[in-house]
């Protein structure tokens, strides 16, 4: 994704990608500025500092590389991690991180946000960033079961969706409807929205309740509203994150302004939804730094992948993190995980 302005930088000869692939990993670990001390004794490149120093001079008039004034080192710029992201293989997570994922999915409930929850909390213990999840949007959701139970004197509606998404919600009780009127009504209500989605299920509502009299008119122009509110209103599509305080981890290694942009950043939930559903049109993003005004703004980097059921793309999910971040272990994590939240989302919507 680069769509904020970085623009692709000029050819690297296989030494200059090998040099800045080794600055990359090093800066990524120490978040110190790099040297070519540092490079030819780690990099094992085979060639010496002042062949490094070259290659390094070469890279930043290139713009790959920064030059801190108060160092002789250089730093990774925005293209410099576009370029290592985008020659990165394929990787592998740690088998004790793949057994966190197997664990977490094999415990999952059957209510997908909640898990969706969890995964956001998953991967943050996994890469130690912020992680985030766009919730499916009810406005082609089936409805499988709909529920309403008595809790004095409200009613509380619950919903369930074909991929496992559970709407509740609260009304008022209509004055004379009894606990046997609501659960001879639950059962009826429950046969006639089966399979509707929840657009149609408000149809249906305002039809049943034209043709019945006070007090089931009331609940089912009231459970009308709540179908409505559930795919227009303010949480029909929202941004779930988990581990946002394992930024403040990062605190010592980045600068205040950059942790605290983090933060109001994932605040801002229609911006994240907005990137997030960028993301979403691809298999994997990976969105750093200028490449979109809004990361550029918090010098952050995104990755995310969408999670799907059977061709249906649901939502998103990922992580978000300051640009020096470990590319490598979070691209794997997201993608393992989004993987699996798609089976997850197939076989409930089965």
């Amino acid at each position: 994704m680069t769509e904020g302005g970085i623009r692709p930088g000029p050819e690297l000869s296989e030494r200059k990608r090998a040099v800045l692939r080794a600055i990359v990993e090093e800066y990524v670990r120490t978040g110190e500025p790099v040297g070519s001390e540092t490079i030819a004794e780690h990099s094992g490149l085979g060639v010496s500092p002042a062949t490094i120093r070259n290659e390094m001079s070469a890279l930043e008039e290139m713009g790959y590389l920064g030059h801190p004034h108060t160092s002789a080192g250089r730093t990774p710029t925005d293209l410099g991690y576009r370029q290592f992201v985008d020659a990165l293989p394929p990787g592998r997570l740690r088998d004790a991180q793949r057994r966190a994922i197997g664990v977490f999915f094999s415990q999952a409930v059957v209510d997908l946000e909640e898990t969706l929850r969890g995964a956001t909390r998953l991967l943050s213990h996994i890469t130690t960033y912020a992680g985030l999840a766009t919730t499916p949007s009810l406005t082609g959701e089936r409805v499988v079961h709909v529920e309403l139970v008595a809790i004095g004197s409200a009613v509380l509606v619950l919903v369930v969706g074909q991929h496992g998404r559970v709407d509740k919600r609260a009304l008022e009780r209509p004055e004379g409807l009894t606990e046997a009127d609501l659960t001879e009504m639950s059962g009826r209500l429950g046969m006639a929205f089966h399979g509707l989605t929840v657009s149609e299920a408000e149809a249906r509502a305002l039809r049943m309740g034209d043709e019945v009299p006070d007090p089931g008119k009331s609940l089912l122009r009231a459970l009308a509203d709540a179908f409505h509110e559930m795919y227009e209103g303010p949480q029909a599509e929202h941004v779930i994150s988990g581990g946002v305080s394992n930024l403040a981890g990062e605190a010592a290694r980045l600068h205040r302004e950059t942790i605290l942009r983090l933060f109001e950043a994932i605040e801002r939930e229609t911006e994240m939804l907005v990137l997030l559903r960028e993301a979403s049109e691809e298999d994997l993003a990976v969105t750093i730094g200028r490449e979109h005004p809004s990361t550029g703004e918090w010098e952050a980097s995104i990755i995310a992948a969408p999670y799907r059921a059977g061709d249906t793309s649901l939502g998103t999910i990922g992580v978000v993190g300051p640009t020096r971040m470990d590319y490598k272990n979070a691209i794997s994590a997201v993608r393992i995980v989004a993987t699996r939240l798609s089976e997850l989302a197939t076989d409930l919507g089965e």
